[in-house]
């Protein structure tokens, strides 16, 4: 049986404390954080395989490389709702954020739920899981119809305006996901976009330009197409 203390061993034997000073130039910050690449995550996760007992205990360290690692290993299927809210209130740098959105949380049964409910909350990282969430959900669930998108789509409106820059970007994010699943979708998105682009607000320009440019373009639409 693997313990956290082997795998923790593993983790700091890739740690990589030159890059840390890079790292915390694009907000990728964390107490303790060790430097090890995601790549490496991945390698560890492989070997690992899927545990949730060692997912818990690894989150429990704090380490936010143990809390990414986490995120590869837990099983969806046994993560409740309590555990979601306690990590997401624990997320305390973007990529964490993401990782964890795009590696477990878009896999578990209330992924839908809770999307809508952390979009109401205020604090910053859990905004951002909100809509990182909707842009995994677009990306990795083949089989939602375009209907349980389209009801993100006033989520979205709604949480323009926030000029808080993690939030503004997934924000972004969710938009365009959902608008390069097809070309309904598409075309829902740049309406969704134009409407955001009237809103008074320099994020709400910001996003709507940042979503226009991309979907739009000449590559997502020549692939819609096919």
């Amino acid at each position: 049986m693997v313990t956290v203390n082997d795998v923790m061993r593993d983790l700091r034997s890739k740690a990589r404390p030159d890059q840390l000073e890079g790292m915390a130039r694009f907000a990728i910050v964390g107490e303790g954080r060790l430097g090890v690449s995601v790549p490496d995550l991945r390698k560890i996760a492989k070997g690992v395989g899927k545990d949730h007992r060692l997912a818990l205990a690894l989150w429990k360290t704090g380490i936010p490389d143990a809390r990414i690692l986490a995120s590869m290993v837990e099983e969806p299927e046994r993560v409740t709702e309590r555990q979601m809210d306690a990590w997401v209130k624990a997320f305390n740098s973007w990529d964490l954020c993401d990782q964890v959105c795009m590696n477990l949380f878009d896999k578990t049964p209330h992924a839908w739920k809770k999307t809508l409910e952390w979009s109401r909350r205020d604090e910053q990282f859990v905004r951002r899981a909100a809509f990182a969430l909707i842009a995994c959900l677009a990306w990795h669930d083949k089989e939602a119809s375009d209907k349980e998108f389209l009801r993100f789509l006033p989520v979205i409106k709604r949480a323009a305006t926030d000029e808080r820059n993690f939030v503004k970007k997934s924000v972004s994010w969710a938009l365009r996901h959902i608008g390069k699943r097809n070309r309904a979708l598409n075309k829902a998105a740049r309406r969704t976009a134009k409407e955001i682009q009237r809103i008074n607000s320099r994020p709400a320009r910001w996003i709507a330009s940042d979503a226009i440019r991309e979907l739009e373009s000449s590559a997502v639409q020549t692939r819609l197409k096919k």
